[in-house]
């Protein structure tokens, strides 16, 4: 990897590492979830490949809603029977990396960029993309006194959560589109690109230091509700409106070790994703009773409602669309061309969903085999 580039993707790596977490849990990396109620361990049930417990990782964010709703609905603990399921909570993709790579957790839910940087930083050894979770939720939102239309975007500052996460490298290659120059690793050019925490992107748009965000949910509702408009939603730009937004990885030891476990979380992850897709209002309340459990504070309904309606839950990895996405942070200059192969293993994921009557899903050539 050219000096430039090296340089420009561990600074990123560590800007993303830096970020604050929800609450410092005793591994370092995430804060526990409480325990819910609903999932008690079925009278009878048996562990699971000798296992005392799965360590699951998450965000407290609706995009990882599959996630929430496991936790709350007890499916997590269903499917593992008496091995105990465990939740670490993350703020931040690289942080959740390391916990994976430490061992800490087992199993988690992730951005795309994270997943890809993880695993060619380890030369494709650390992690396995193992199914989809979610699509969407993504959306460019603006003061709607200083920007009208998607030209006026251009000399304006705009919020993304972290140097090189995945809506920084979507934002900057949409503006790359435009035929704009930002330099990437400052962000300063057409665009000043201001790298900003979800959790304080709201308060800087009330302060007026940023003119807009590309943000994911419920970040952007959280502006629109402070009066910003959505100027354009990212699932326009894609074939299908469908984009990654959400993976679950897993430690390719821990797949290897533990095949039956993997299996277990998968099937779980099938099961909360029909629930969700079928109960969508029910769905809603579950996840936003989880982030309260997780946070401490529930998201009001004028942020919910239209966060939830913007996110779509699949167990398809939507593999081509992580292939397109790496693309762009190579074009963005924060990512010397990976190597991608083998980053996917769907045969347990396709082993459930057959076992459920479902369609297989595609690596789009990037699997295992």
């Amino acid at each position: 990897m050219p000096a430039n580039r090296s340089s420009l993707l561990r600074r990123g790596i560590a800007a993303m590492t830096a970020l604050p977490l929800l609450t410092l849990a005793a591994c370092g990396y995430g804060s526990e979830a409480k325990d819910d109620d609903t999932a008690k361990v079925a009278a009878g049930a048996k562990k699971i490949d000798g296992l005392d417990s799965v360590k699951i990782g998450y965000f407290g964010n609706l995009t990882h809603g599959t996630a929430l709703v496991g936790v709350q609905k007890g499916y997590f603990q269903k499917s593992l029977g008496a091995t105990k399921a465990q939740y670490q909570i993350f703020n931040a993709g690289p942080s959740e990396i390391e916990a994976l790579n430490s061992k800490s957790i087992d199993i988690g839910w992730i951005g795309p960029s994270p997943a890809i940087n993880g695993y060619t930083k380890s030369n494709g050894k650390n992690l396995r993309i193992i199914g989809g979770s979610a699509s969407g939720g993504v959306k460019l939102v603006v003061n709607p006194k200083k920007i009208k239309s998607l030209k006026d975007v251009k000399g304006k500052k705009i919020a993304t959560p972290q140097l090189g996460n995945t809506q920084d490298v979507a934002f900057l290659n949409w503006i790359a589109d435009q035929g704009w120059k930002v330099d990437a690793e400052s962000g300063k050019g057409d665009v000043s690109v201001v790298r900003t925490d979800n959790k304080v992107t709201p308060d800087a748009y009330k302060s007026g230091s940023i003119d807009g965000a590309w943000v994911p949910e419920p970040t952007a509702s959280k502006l629109v509700a402070e009066g910003a408009k959505v100027l354009l939603d990212e699932a326009d730009l894609w074939p299908d409106k469908k984009f990654v937004i959400t993976n679950i990885i897993v430690r390719q030891d821990f797949l290897k070790e533990h095949p039956k476990a993997v299996e277990a979380v998968l099937k779980a992850s099938v099961d909360a994703n029909k629930w969700i897709n079928a109960n969508p209002d029910a769905a809603k309340a579950a996840a936003n009773k989880q982030l309260e459990a997780d946070s401490g504070k529930a998201l009001p309904a004028e942020v919910l409602d239209p966060a939830w309606k913007s996110i779509q839950f699949t167990n398809d990895p939507l593999a081509s669309t992580l292939n397109t996405e790496a693309e762009h942070a190579v074009k963005a200059g924060l990512l010397e061309k990976p190597d991608l192969k083998g980053i996917y293993d769907l045969v347990p994921l396709n082993k459930v969903l057959k076992a459920e009557g479902g369609s297989a899903v595609d690596d789009a050539g990037l699997g295992t085999n």
